[in-house]
C-alpha cells in the first residue's frame, strides 16, 4: 500500500513538473515582454537579447501615452468592447431563447441555417459586409465595427443550449398567471442565464478587444483606431523602438488578461453547464 501511495505522489509530481515547464514556456514571450517595457530605449537591440532591464524605467508608458495618442486608442477600444458586450448579450440571448423555448414555423430550419454559416470564414463576409455597412454609411465611424458584431451564431448556439435546460413548466405557469413574454424573458428567464451570460460576455468582450482585421477595413481615420489597429500602426512608425512598442503590447495584452483571470471561474463554469445541459 505505501509502495502505491509513493509512487502515486511521484506520478503527480511528474505530471505537475511537466505541466509547471510547459506553463512556463508558454509564459515566456509575455514575461520577456513585459520585462523589455522597463527597459531604456536601445536595450532591448543587444546580441543576446538581455531578460531583466538594467534599470526599470517607466518612460516608455510616458511617451506612449504622451507622444502617440495610445490613451484615446485605449478608450476607443473600451467604448466599442463594451458596446457590443452590452448589444450581443442582449441579441443573443433573445435568440438563443427563442430558439430554445419558443415554437414558431421555420424554427428548426432556420436554426440548422445558421449552424451552417459557423463553417464559412469570417473572412469571406468581409467585403459584402464591408460594401453594406459603406451604403449605411457607416464607414469609419464605431457604429461600423459595433453593428456587424451585435450578433453572432456562436452566442446564439450558446445561450440556446442553455436555455433548453430551463423547465418548460416554469414558463406556462408564468403564462397561466398572465405574465407577458417580455415579463417571462426580462424576470424568470435572464437570472436563470446568468452563469452563461457571463461566459458569453468574457467571451465577446475579449473578442471584440482583440479583434485586429475588421476595424483596420472599417476605420481609416487615426483618431477612430482601436488598440489592435494602433498598435500595428505603432510598430510600422517605431520599428526600432521595441521598447516602446512591447509597452504597447503590454497596454492592449494586460486589461483582457486580467479580465479572464479574474472571471475564469464563470467562464468555465458557464461553458461546462452549457455543455452537459444543453
Amino acid at each position: 500500500m505505501s509502495r502505491e501511495i509513493g509512487q502515486s505522489r511521484w506520478h503527480a509530481w511528474w505530471v505537475n513538473g511537466g505541466l509547471s515547464v510547459l506553463a512556463l514556456v508558454s509564459l515566456a514571450p509575455l514575461l520577456w515582454m513585459l520585462s523589455v517595457s522597463f527597459m531604456p530605449t536601445g536595450e532591448a537591440a543587444h546580441f543576446p537579447p538581455p531578460l531583466l532591464p538594467s534599470a526599470l524605467t517607466t518612460v516608455n508608458y510616458h511617451e506612449l501615452f504622451a507622444r502617440t495618442g495610445m490613451g484615446n486608442n485605449f478608450v476607443n477600444s473600451l467604448l466599442v468592447s463594451l458596446a457590443i458586450t452590452l448589444g450581443s448579450l442582449l441579441l443573443n440571448t433573445m435568440g438563443g431563447y427563442a430558439f430554445a423555448k419558443l415554437r414558431f414555423a421555420g424554427r428548426e430550419r432556420i436554426f440548422q441555417m445558421l449552424l451552417a454559416a459557423l463553417v464559412i470564414p469570417a473572412q469571406v463576409a468581409m467585403l459584402p459586409l464591408f460594401l453594406l455597412m459603406k451604403q449605411l454609411g457607416l464607414v469609419n465611424s464605431f457604429g461600423g465595427v459595433i453593428v456587424p458584431a451585435l450578433a453572432s451564431v456562436f452566442g446564439i448556439f450558446l445561450v440556446r443550449q442553455y436555455a433548453r435546460s430551463i423547465p418548460d413548466e416554469l414558463l406556462e405557469a408564468a403564462r397561466i398567471d398572465g405574465a407577458g413574454e417580455m415579463r417571462i424573458f426580462f424576470q424568470i428567464v435572464l437570472p436563470m442565464l446568468k452563469p452563461v451570460l457571463v461566459t458569453l460576455s468574457i467571451f465577446t468582450f475579449m473578442g471584440a478587444w482583440n479583434d485586429f482585421m475588421w476595424p483596420l477595413i472599417v476605420l481609416t481615420d487615426q483618431e477612430h483606431y482601436t488598440l489592435p489597429v494602433a498598435l500595428a500602426t505603432l510598430s510600422r512608425e517605431h520599428i526600432m523602438d521595441v521598447e516602446m512598442m512591447m509597452a504597447g503590447a503590454v497596454v492592449t495584452v494586460v486589461p483582457v488578461l486580467l479580465l479572464f483571470l479574474a472571471l475564469q471561474r464563470y467562464y468555465i463554469q458557464g461553458l461546462l453547464l452549457g455543455s452537459v445541459k444543453g
